[in-house]
């Protein structure tokens, strides 16, 4: 209600007045409380205005302007790479620009018309049942292969299911136990996992040292592919036949390489495709943010450098809360 509104409210009350009317029967007849009259009038002498102050009720730890702008920005760089509210406010963490929560950032992208370009569709076959085995870095290994019909070639790839670190790929124009022990040979040696004689470190040990977790294709169940894991002490867990949601990890992989990078289904030399694999893997494992692992790089995973992001990005979320807090009660004081 205005200020002028209240004024002629209690002229008329004081015309009733002097007319002989009671006070209260006037503010009844007006439907006013007969208080809050005699609360306007001591405003009136005490401060000399009737305006209405800002009634406040936001909330103490309401979104920073600054913040909100930086998550605009963050929309606009990041946008085409991360493409979902929740990833682009673990992006924003992950770079320290801002420290929001996903339906923050789905807000203000909402509140200035601003258009996410979301995942693409994909069904997603669920878990199969998981090995008892020891869930550490390197020692659960899934591989398989994807063809690139236009190029005339399949390509070998490994994948570590625990912290999803892309181990290496082999890029082939046949499918035979050769390739398949020259891929883990690489891999192997990758991940230094071989001693001085070529031979794994720890073979000595009970039990393997890793599981390659695979589907049943030809060259992985060879008997010379047999050989050769049981030569490097490799234990080999086949998923069921015809089943390819045994190995989701894998085929979930291969579904994201060939989504998020359209372009390599239609490239044609075999060069080409093998340095645009070589790039990719790169920035697989260094840049892009994996959703299994709370939103870290795989080589930030890998390397044993997750734990300690997700901490930040908690830390970070409880001081901006915080500064939050400080500066909207600063401001309203």
């Amino acid at each position: 209600m205005s200020a002028q509104t209240k004024l002629e409210l209690l002229g008329l009350i004081d015309g009733a007045v002097r007319d002989g009317w009671a006070h209260a029967r006037a503010c009844r007849v007006l439907d006013l409380a007969d208080v809050r009259a005699h609360r306007w009038r001591q405003r009136q002498r005490d401060i000399g205005s009737l305006e209405d102050r800002d009634p406040g009720g936001g909330a103490v730890h309401g979104l920073l302007p600054t913040e909100e702008q930086a998550i605009l920005d963050l929309i606009e760089e990041w946008g085409p790479v991360d493409r979902s509210h929740r990833k682009l406010a673990h992006r924003g963490s992950y770079t320290g620009v801002v420290f929001v929560s996903p339906s923050t950032v789905l807000r203000v992208a909402l509140k200035h018309q601003v258009e996410l370009p979301g995942e693409p569709f994909r069904p997603r076959p669920p878990k199969p049942a998981f090995p008892e085995i020891s869930w550490e870095r390197n020692r659960i290994w899934i591989w398989d292969a994807t063809h690139f019909t236009r190029c005339k070639r399949v390509a070998y790839a490994i994948v570590d299911v625990v912290t999803r670190y892309w181990i290496g790929y082999l890029l082939s124009s046949e499918q035979t136990h050769t390739q398949a022990q020259l891929l883990f040979a690489r891999a192997l040696e990758d991940q230094r996992l071989l001693g001085p004689d070529g031979l794994p470190l720890g073979r000595d040990a009970d039990g393997p040292i890793l599981v390659a977790w695979s589907d049943n294709g030809s060259e992985m169940t060879a008997i010379d592919t047999r050989q050769f894991m049981a030569l490097m002490t490799i234990a080999q867990h086949h998923g069921r036949p015809g089943t390819p949601t045994d190995q989701a990890h894998v085929e979930s992989f291969f579904s994201h390489l060939k989504g998020d990078w359209p372009h390599l289904t239609s490239i044609t030399d075999p060069a080409a495709l093998d340095a645009e694999l070589a790039r990719i893997r790169r920035e697989y494992n260094t840049v892009r943010l994996h959703a299994s692992i709370g939103y870290v790089t795989p080589n930030d995973e890998h390397h044993g450098r997750g734990p300690q992001i997700r901490r930040a990005r908690l830390a970070g979320m409880r001081r901006a809360r915080a500064e939050r807090i400080k500066q909207n009660r600063a401001s309203k004081s």
